[in-house]
């Protein structure tokens, strides 16, 4: 008898035993420019410019929606480099945090922000680089923290994620296809990574249906004018870690959201001239602590998590990728019920 509201509760998260049970499923562009070019075009001549147009620089997005999916979907913007790709398989081939937040019974929009990957069709053409670089990222993402997958195999996968931009990266044009996202399918959940970070803030300030932020490692933190504080010096060849400026009315928007905000391990506790990874996201989190004291001034709800200090430890800069991925989405489950967003 005590087994039947436990199958109830799995039939209505949408999944029963191993099977997930997906209602709907597709995929859409949003926001975007069109570009014309001068004159009118001509049938007789189809090769010729004159006056044909452009669809370019907008975000594309791929969704599925579980069987009596919760109210509030969750949106996934991934960070540099990086496609929605990312949050679907990790390097090792479990599933990602596209599936794990299904299986929970959410619906999961992933998201392509313009100029890069499925939404590479770009208005301004950039040449992308052909520079080696796999260590200098390995480095920068503390792939050795202590929770990457082991083996060729997994780094080889790992590596292979990582995606050139097909025009100059715009953080106006991400936010306003996240806010055009929002709009589309309600007040949103928010996850960002990395640089996407920087991007993510500026949604509810530019009229963002915005339900939540959950942020993992940000790139850099906003203030407000007149309370943005200096970089913090450090030694990562990626400084300075200069703060995001905005707008009062937009910091206010912000601070109206609930935000986690999540670190991983592996970043140095003091001042390193030679850990420099550990140094460059040292002084991240400093900021991030920076942050969270100023939108609480500004009655912000912020709560900043370094995953090794509530006992979560090894994290690189992908959490979603590590072996440990299903505590930290435990951890991010158990905030968002807390937040009413269960």
């Amino acid at each position: 008898m005590k087994a039947f509201p436990l199958l109830v509760a799995l039939a209505l998260a949408g999944c029963v035993g191993n099977d997930l049970r997906i209602a709907e499923q597709g995929s859409f562009a949003v926001g975007g420019t069109v570009t014309r070019a001068p004159g009118e075009f001509d049938f007789a001549r189809p090769t010729r410019p004159d006056g044909r147009t452009l669809h370019g620089d907008h975000a594309a997005v791929s969704y599925q929606i579980p069987a009596h999916a919760k109210a509030t979907p969750l949106a996934f913007l991934p960070g540099y480099g990086q496609t929605s790709r990312c949050w679907d398989t990790t390097p090792d081939g479990r599933e990602g945090w596209r599936t794990t937040f299904l299986r929970r019974g959410w619906s999961v929009y992933l998201v392509d922000q313009p100029r890069r990957g499925a939404a590479g069709r770009t208005a301004t053409v950039a040449t992308p680089s052909a520079v080696p670089d796999d260590q200098l990222w390995l480095e920068n993402f503390r792939i050795h923290a202590g929770a990457f997958p082991e083996g060729d195999a997994a780094m080889d996968q790992f590596l292979r994620w990582m995606t050139p931009d097909t025009g100059p990266i715009d953080g106006t044009l991400v936010a306003d296809s996240l806010v055009a996202l929002t709009k589309r399918i309600g007040p949103t959940v928010l996850f960002t990574h990395s640089q996407g970070g920087i991007f993510g803030w500026a949604v509810p300030g530019r009229g963002g249906k915005v339900a939540a932020i959950v942020a993992i490692e940000p790139g850099a933190f906003p203030f407000p004018e007149g309370e943005v504080p200096a970089p913090i010096p450090n030694s990562s060849p990626f400084t300075p870690t200069r703060p995001v400026t905005l707008a009062p009315d937009a910091f206010d928007a912000l601070c109206r959201v609930p935000i986690l905000v999540l670190f991983g391990d592996g970043i140095a506790a003091a001042p390193s001239a030679t850990d420099w990874p550990g140094d460059g996201w040292r002084a991240r989190l400093a900021q991030g602590r920076q942050f969270v004291a100023c939108a609480k001034r500004h009655g912000g709800d912020v709560t900043l998590t370094h995953l090794p200090e509530v006992g979560i430890r090894g994290n690189t800069h992908f959490p979603f990728a590590d072996t440990n991925s299903e505590a930290v989405a435990d951890y991010v489950a158990a905030w968002l019920r807390a937040k009413g967003l269960d």
